[in-house]
């Protein structure tokens, strides 16, 4: 019976003729005797049927929604069904935010109603509830009023407010946010990665950095989104709380597979990383080395693009020059470089001057990084070799005092160091040794 007045009630709302089921069809407030012809004629709506007019009326309210498309195009309604014991508090909370998820995924009056009702921090406390669905109900109903608030006049204190609270939600790890929550997510960030406000920049980078320093899947995600070029456009920045998240992202996504590498290749990282290894905080440095790193672990063409764009000069540079945290992100982009390089790039690392920084590592106290710098140089000489150059790159090695540095090595009290040094001794320097000890 409910259901049939409420049918009832919307027909009479719309202008259709009223009745109940069974009854016959009459005009609302018209008299339903002796109604004079000239009356039936004018009437607006004779001849059509209420099929007929709620079609148009339908119409009409998607012409309407087709105007607000712009705004409304990343406000989702939550349809979800769920199921959760409704005597429990949290229920209440959940049902709540859906409440306000589907009123604010209205028209923009609708939106900006619920933030001057006060819905805002209900929903960001709501975030630290134990139940996941709660929290992601919560999201979905911050990121319809972040959607408004890219796209309007809202004030940057909120956005700021928006911002911060997603990202210290992608921050947690335990547990790692869900693949709903970030789907739902992943549109606000890209949106709010436009706004010009630093901290609301910084905040949203920092969200995108955590949700990248995952899986492959998740890097794809975030990939996806588009947000490559503008964060690019970030890492030059003067703003450190700007650069920093940006550079982390930008770092993490390399670290995914090849197609996601040479993806932020096309956005133009390499125009950005190589300045970066000058840049005056050491912090900003290792990060840019960090990112090198992870682009020279990949294929043969992204070594090539590396050495393109310049990036070997300032790497050498902060090989002979940088603090020890520096250096040792730099030693890993040169082993990577190494490792999956042709000749002819690893001719071309020697070309740029990376051997005697190199050489002068040897003596630090790191295990580690001495094993992973004599790699390097075994690396080089079997490319030596293979054009015939071998004894040119002994002898190089040997004038930048390499050799004796390496033979000392073979007493050395960590075990992998010993052994690394005389494999290298043994392999490529036997003639040389032999000439000056003698037999």
């Amino acid at each position: 019976m409910c259901h049939l007045l409420r049918a009832f009630k919307a027909d009479q709302q719309a202008g259709d003729c009223g009745s109940l089921p069974g009854a016959l069809l009459l005009p609302v407030n018209m008299p339903t005797s002796d109604a004079p012809e000239e009356r039936l004629r004018k009437f607006k709506y004779r001849g059509k049927d209420a099929s007929a007019r709620r079609q148009q009326r339908i119409a009409v309210s998607l012409e309407l929604r087709k105007a607000k498309k712009d705004e409304q195009a990343l406000k989702r309604r939550n349809i979800t069904d769920v199921s959760l014991d409704p005597s429990d508090q949290q229920t209440k909370g959940f049902e709540a935010a859906w409440a306000l998820t589907n009123i604010a995924s209205g028209a923009s009056e609708l939106t900006r109603a619920v933030v001057d009702g006060g819905a805002i921090q209900p929903l960001v406390e709501l975030l630290s509830s134990p139940h996941m669905t709660v929290c992601e109900q919560a999201v979905w109903a911050l990121g319809n009023i972040a959607v408004l608030a890219a796209v309007s006049s809202l004030q940057v204190p909120f956005l700021r407010n928006i911002a911060w609270t997603l990202s210290n939600l992608c921050r947690n790890k335990n547990p790692y946010p869900s693949d709903h929550a970030v789907k739902q997510m992943l549109p606000v960030l890209f949106y709010l990665l436009g706004h010009p406000d630093r901290e609301v920049l910084s905040d949203t980078c920092w969200a995108l950095s955590y949700l990248t320093d995952g899986c492959d899947v998740r890097i794809g995600q975030v990939v996806d989104t588009g947000v490559l070029p503008r964060l690019v456009e970030l890492m030059c920045s003067s703003e450190l709380n700007i650069l920093t998240p940006s550079l982390r992202t930008v770092g993490n996504i390399v670290t995914g597979t090849d197609h996601q590498t040479q993806l932020a290749l096309d956005a133009g990282i390499l125009g950005v990383l190589p300045q970066l290894l000058t840049h005056p905080r050491s912090s900003i440095q290792k990060e840019a080395a960090w990112a090198l790193s992870n682009v020279a672990a990949g294929p043969r063409q992204h070594i090539q693009q590396l050495i393109a764009c310049g990036a070997l000069p300032p790497l050498v540079a902060v090989l002979k020059n940088g603090e020890f945290k520096v250096q040792k992100e730099a030693v890993w982009t040169v082993a990577n470089f190494t490792t999956g390089g042709s000749v002819d790039q690893l001719i071309q690392l020697v070309q740029a001057g990376v051997l005697e920084p190199l050489i002068n590592l040897l003596t630090i106290p790191d295990n580690k990084m001495v094993i992973i710098i004599l790699d390097i140089l075994f690396f080089i000489l079997q490319a030596a070799e293979k054009i015939s150059q071998k004894e040119n790159m002994c002898l190089l090695i040997e004038g930048l005092g390499g050799l004796d540095r390496i033979e000392a090595l073979q007493l050395h009290e960590n075990h992998q160091v010993a052994l690394t040094a005389l494999n290298i001794i043994e392999r490529h320097f036997s003639e040389i040794v032999r000439f000056s000890y003698g037999p």
